[in-house]
C-alpha cells in the first residue's frame, strides 16, 4: 500500500480564523433552509385529489389552491386546449380569467406567454380565439407593471397579425382613439404607439388616412419625450401602409420636425427613421430635406450630441449609398473623411488624469468608442461600394488595415466576418489584402479566428484564382506566409478549449488541395491529421480531421505517399491496440466509401474491414456491423465474387460465434437487408468470362471427339479379349456407384452448408464444430467448389486469389475425371456388344 500523503496545512492565527469565519457562514446559509421547509398543514393544503381529471383539478386549484399552482395550471393551458379545448374554454378559462385581476406578476408573465402559445398552435379557430382570449388580453393590458405590459403587449401585436380586419377595427382601433388621448396614463399612450404600428399595416391607404393619421400626428406632438421617441420608431410603419405621397406630405414633415427636437433619444429615433425611409424619398426630398438633416447630424456628432455618434457610425454606410446619386465630388470627400475619422475614434486619446470620476467617464467613452469603430468595421463593405473598389487602395486600404489590427477584439472580430465580403468586392485587387488575412489567421483570438473560418475556402478561392496570374504555382508566392498561419491556427485551436472551432477549422481545411500543391499538403498537414485521430480526445474533431484526410488522400497522385498512408491507416488505427482507434478506422472507412471509387476501397479496405469481425471489443463489432450494407455495397460481380465470399463467411461466422447479444442482434437485423440488396453486376467482365468459358468449353468438345474416334479403332482388340471386357465391366459398374456415392455426398454437404436466401431460420444457426465448409451463392461456380473454414482467422487478399485458383483446378480435375469414366462407360458397353456378336457367331 501506497502511504498517505498529507498536503502541508497552516495552523496559523489568521488561517484559523478563515476556518472559523468559513463555519459561521456555512450556519447562515443552513438557517433559511431550514425555515423554507414545509409543515405539515402546509403540504396538506398542496394535496390535491389524484382521481380527479385534469379539467377538474385546474379548476380546484384555480379556485382554492396557491398562487404557485395556480401559476403551474395557467403554464399548462396550452396542453389543457389540445386535450380538450371546449371543456377548457367553459370551465378553465373563466377561472383563469378571475385569477388575473388579483394575480402577482409571475402569473401574469406565465398566462401572456400561454396565450400566444394557444394562438401559435391554432388549437382552436381564429373567431373562438378573438371572442375568448382577445378581452382578457385587452384588459390586462394596462398593467402597472412595466413588464406586464410589455408582455401583454407582445401578445396583442402578434394576435393583431393573425385577426381579421372587421375585429381588429372594432375591438382594437375604435377603442384606441380613447386611450391615445393626453388626458391617458403614459403606459397607455405608449401602447397605443406601438399598436398603431402593427395597426397601420392591416388596413388601405385611405383608412389609415381618415383613423391613424390624426392620432400619429398628435402622439407626434406629445408633452413625454418616451412618447414621441416610440411614435416616430413606429412612423417608418405608417410610411410604408399610406404609400409615396402621404409619406411626402404628412410624414417627412414630422420627422424633420422630430429631429429638431429638445430631446437627443427623440433625434436619434428620428434620424435613424429617415435612413430607413431614404427608399421611398424622391431625389428633391433627399437634396433638399434629408441631406441638410444628415449633414447637421455629422457635424453636431463630434461637439454637442455625442448620443448619436454610434447611431451614426452603424447606419453611415446605408446612408451614404443611399444619397450616392446626389452627392458633389466635394460632399464625397467629406463623408469619406468622416467615415476614416470614426474608424479611428479614440486610439489617438491620451489619458493621463487619475481622478475616479474622470476616469469613469473615459471609460464610457471608450466602451462608446468601440461600438463605433466596430460599426465602421461592419460598414466596410458598403464603403468600398462608395468609393469604388478601383480606388480601395488609394482610399480605404490604410483603413483596412487599422481596423484588421485595432487593439479590440470586436472589431477584428466584425473585420473577419467581413473579410469574404471585401474579397469579392476587389475581384482582380484581392492580392492587396493577403497580409491582412495572414494577420487574422494569427490573431491571438479564437473568436476572431472562428468567425474568418466561415468563409475560409472561398477567400482562399479568391486568393488563388483572382490575381492575374493563372498558375498555381506563382499564386502561392504571392501568399508566402499562408501554410505557417494555417498550422499556426489549427495548434492555437487544437491547444484551446474551444474543440467546436477546431472542428469547423478541419472541416473547412479540405479545401486546400484546390489551394496548395499536394506534396505540400502531404508533408505539412496530412501526417497532422492523422496524428489528431490518433491523439485527440473529442469525436467530432476526429472525425473532421478523418474526413479531410480522406480527401487529401484523394487528390495525391503519388502512389508511394498514398500507400505510406493507407498502410499508417490499416495499422494504426485499424490493427491499433486501442478500441477507440479501431472505432476511427471503420468511420474512416466510411469516408473512404464516400469520396473514393469503389474498386479503389475493395483492393485495399474491403479486407481490413472484415478483419475486426474478431474484434474483443462488442462495440467495434457492431459498428462493424452496421457498416457492412455499405461495404457490399461496393461489390461488382464476376469481379469481386472472391470478396463476397469472404463477406457471406464473416457473416455466417457471426451468427454462429457471436455471443453478445446487442451484437447478435444487430448481427441478424443486417443479415436482413443485405439479403435485400441488389449487388452491382460488371456487365464487361461477366461477358469476357463468358466468352472465355465457351472458348474452355469448345477444347474440351474436341478433346473428347478426338478420344472417342481413337476408341472405335481399338475396338476390334477389345473385342479379342472378352474376359478382360467383363472384369472392365465389372470394374465400370463399381466405379459407377462410386461416382454416384460422391455425388450424393457432395449433395449432401452443399444441401446442409448452404445458407438459405431469405435466412428464414437465422436463429436456428448450426454448431461451432458443423461450420467446416460453406457453399458459395455466387453463379458461376460449380458444387464442388467449397471453402474450407476451420481457423479463426480470415485469409489476406493473396490467400483469397489462391483459393480461387485451387477451385478452378479442382472444378476442372472434376470434370475431366467425370469425362474419362464416361469414356470408360463407352468402352466397356462396345465390348459387351462385341462378345454378344461372337456368341452368336459361334452358335
Amino acid at each position: 500500500m501506497r502511504p498517505i500523503i498529507f498536503s502541508k496545512m497552516d495552523f496559523s492565527h489568521s488561517s484559523l480564523f478563515g476556518y472559523i469565519e468559513d463555519l459561521q457562514e456555512l450556519t447562515i446559509i443552513e438557517r433559511p433552509v431550514r425555515r423554507s421547509l414545509k409543515t405539515p398543514e402546509e403540504i396538506e393544503r398542496l394535496t390535491v385529489d389524484e382521481e380527479l381529471s385534469d379539467i377538474e383539478r385546474a379548476v380546484y386549484l384555480l379556485s382554492s389552491g396557491q398562487d404557485i399552482q395556480g401559476t403551474s395550471v395557467v403554464a399548462n393551458l396550452p396542453v389543457l386546449m389540445r386535450q380538450n379545448p371546449a371543456e377548457t374554454l367553459r370551465r378553465v378559462l373563466p377561472k383563469i380569467r378571475e385569477v388575473l385581476h388579483v394575480a402577482g406578476v409571475e402569473m401574469q408573465l406565465t398566462a401572456a406567454v400561454s396565450f400566444l402559445t394557444v394562438l401559435q398552435e391554432e388549437s382552436v379557430s381564429i373567431h373562438t380565439y378573438s371572442h375568448s382570449f382577445l378581452h382578457i388580453i385587452l384588459q390586462n393590458l394596462e398593467h402597472r407593471d412595466a413588464g406586464v405590459s410589455n408582455a401583454w403587449l407582445e401578445t396583442l401585436l402578434a394576435v393583431i397579425e393573425a385577426l381579421p380586419k372587421e375585429t381588429v377595427r372594432h375591438e382594437i382601433l375604435n377603442p384606441l382613439v380613447s386611450k391615445a388621448q393626453l388626458s391617458q396614463t403614459l403606459q397607455s399612450r405608449l401602447v397605443s404607439c406601438k399598436i398603431m404600428g402593427k395597426v397601420a399595416k392591416k388596413f388601405e391607404a385611405h383608412i389609415i388616412k381618415r383613423e391613424v393619421l390624426p392620432l400619429v400626428k398628435s402622439l407626434c406632438q406629445d408633452v413625454e419625450y418616451e412618447v414621441r421617441t416610440c411614435m416616430c420608431r413606429q412612423l417608418e410603419h405608417v410610411a410604408r401602409g399610406i404609400g409615396t405621397e402621404l409619406t411626402k406630405t404628412v410624414v417627412l414633415p414630422e420627422l424633420v420636425e422630430l429631429a429638431r427636437d429638445e430631446g437627443s433619444s427623440v433625434r436619434l429615433a428620428a434620424f435613424e427613421t429617415l435612413v430607413n425611409l431614404l427608399d421611398m424619398f424622391d431625389a428633391d426630398d433627399r437634396s433638399q430635406t434629408v441631406l441638410p438633416l444628415v449633414k447637421s447630424f455629422c457635424e453636431k456628432s463630434f461637439k454637442a450630441d455625442e448620443s448619436i455618434l454610434v447611431s451614426l457610425s452603424f447606419h453611415l454606410g446605408k446612408l451614404c449609398n443611399g444619397l450616392y446619386g446626389i452627392f458633389t465630388p466635394e460632399q464625397h470627400l467629406r463623408f469619406l473623411e468622416f467615415y476614416k475619422k470614426l474608424s479611428t475614434l479614440g486610439l489617438q486619446q491620451e489619458n493621463g488624469h487619475n481622478d475616479n470620476q474622470l476616469h469613469l467617464q473615459t471609460l464610457e467613452q471608450e466602451k462608446k468608442y468601440i461600438s463605433v469603430r466596430k460599426n465602421c468595421a461592419y460598414n466596410f463593405p458598403a464603403m468600398i461600394v462608395f468609393v469604388d473598389p478601383k480606388n480601395f487602395h488609394l482610399e480605404l486600404y490604410s483603413i483596412f488595415f487599422c481596423l484588421c489590427h485595432d487593439p479590440e477584439v470586436p472589431v477584428r472580430y466584425t473585420m473577419a466576418i467581413s473579410f469574404f465580403e471585401v474579397a469579392k468586392l476587389l475581384n482582380s485587387d484581392v492580392y492587396t489584402i493577403h497580409k491582412e488575412l495572414v494577420t487574422l489567421l494569427q490573431d491571438e483570438s479564437l473568436e476572431v479566428l472562428d468567425a474568418l473560418v466561415g468563409h475560409l475556402p472561398e477567400i482562399l478561392e479568391l486568393m488563388t484564382n483572382g490575381g492575374e496570374n493563372n498558375g498555381s504555382e506563382s499564386k502561392l508566392l504571392s501568399i508566402p506566409d499562408l501554410i505557417p498561419a494555417l498550422t499556426t491556427a489549427e495548434q492555437r485551436a487544437a491547444t484551446s478549449l474551444k474543440w467546436r472551432t477546431h472542428e469547423k477549422l478541419l472541416q473547412k481545411y479540405a479545401c486546400l488541395p484546390h489551394i496548395i500543391s499536394s506534396d505540400q499538403i502531404y508533408y505539412r498537414f496530412l501526417h497532422r491529421m492523422l496524428t489528431i485521430i490518433l491523439t485527440n480526445n473529442v469525436l467530432p474533431v476526429q472525425k473532421a480531421a478523418a474526413r479531410t484526410l480522406c480527401v487529401y488522400l484523394r487528390y495525391n497522385r503519388k502512389q508511394e505517399q498514398r500507400h505510406e498512408v493507407i498502410q499508417k491507416l490499416i495499422e494504426q488505427l485499424g490493427q491499433g491496440k486501442s478500441y477507440w482507434n479501431r472505432l476511427r478506422f471503420l468511420d474512416t472507412c466510411e469516408f473512404i466509401m464516400e469520396l473514393f471509387s469503389k474498386s479503389f476501397f475493395c483492393k485495399y479496405f474491403f479486407l481490413p474491414v472484415l478483419e475486426l469481425t474478431h474484434d474483443p471489443v462488442a462495440n467495434v463489432r457492431m459498428k462493424l456491423c452496421c457498416l457492412l450494407p455499405k461495404v457490399k455495397s461496393t461489390l461488382k460481380i464476376p469481379t469481386d465474387k472472391h470478396l463476397l465470399q469472404q463477406l457471406e463467411l464473416c457473416i455466417r461466422k457471426l451468427l454462429c460465434q457471436e455471443k453478445d447479444k446487442d451484437v447478435l442482434t444487430i448481427v441478424k437485423r443486417t443479415v436482413l437487408e443485405l439479403d435485400r440488396m441488389e449487388i452491382s453486376v460488371d456487365a464487361e467482365q461477366l461477358e469476357k468470362e463468358k466468352q472465355k468459358n465457351e472458348g474452355r468449353s469448345t477444347n474440351m468438345n474436341d478433346k473428347m471427339f478426338e478420344k472417342k474416334r481413337r476408341d472405335s479403332k481399338t475396338s476390334s482388340v477389345l473385342a479379342k479379349s472378352i474376359n478382360l471386357s467383363i472384369s472392365g465391366n465389372s470394374s465400370g459398374t463399381s466405379a459407377g456407384k462410386e461416382e454416384k456415392k460422391s455425388k450424393l455426398v457432395r449433395s449432401q454437404s452443399f444441401s446442409t452448408q448452404v445458407l438459405h436466401p431469405k435466412y428464414s431460420n437465422i436463429d436456428k444457426c448450426p454448431n461451432k464444430s458443423s461450420a467446416t465448409g460453406y457453399t458459395s451463392a455466387v453463379p458461376g461456380m460449380g458444387k464442388s467448389c467449397m471453402l474450407s473454414f476451420s481457423d479463426d482467422s480470415f485469409r489476406t487478399h493473396s490467400a483469397g486469389n489462391s483459393g480461387n485458383a485451387a477451385f478452378s483446378s479442382s472444378c476442372s480435375r472434376n470434370l475431366f475425371n467425370t469425362a474419362d469414366q464416361k469414356n470408360n462407360g463407352n468402352k466397356e458397353s462396345q465390348s459387351r456388344k462385341m462378345s454378344i456378336k461372337n456368341r452368336k457367331s459361334n452358335s
